[in-house]
């Protein structure tokens, strides 16, 4: 790991990346749906640059890739119910809040269950 990020606790880098994430496809979207010409080229680009930055976050946080994709995606389904109110003005509906309470549950299974 870079020494600049040494000290930067696992649940910071995957909340960070998550964010990066959520909102890299939130402007890819955006470029396929509301733009033309040079500012979807320019949307795509920073959409590639923010997926870019998830995919190198998420693989620095120092924990095992198992429990990384635990924690991740309860934190993913949490901030991209939030992205997508804030971008498209989209509340979720009582189906997605159940489905994502389990996702919830599972992450942490995944993540904090030591068998044995």
């Amino acid at each position: 790991m870079p020494t600049a990020l040494q000290g930067i606790p696992a649940v910071v880098l995957l909340l960070a990346a998550t964010i990066l994430e959520v909102s890299g496809d939130a402007v890819v979207r955006t470029a396929i749906y509301n733009h033309v010409g040079l500012a979807r080229v320019g949307f795509f680009l920073t959409g590639a640059a923010l997926l870019l930055g998830y995919g190198t976050l998420l693989n620095l946080a120092p924990l095992e890739f198992g429990q990384v994709v635990g924690l991740y995606l309860a934190t993913l389904f949490v901030v991209w119910q939030v992205v997508n109110f804030v971008a498209f003005r989209t509340l979720p509906t009582l189906p997605i809040l159940l489905g994502g309470s389990l996702v919830i549950a599972g992450g942490a299974i995944i993540t904090f269950w030591r068998p044995g």
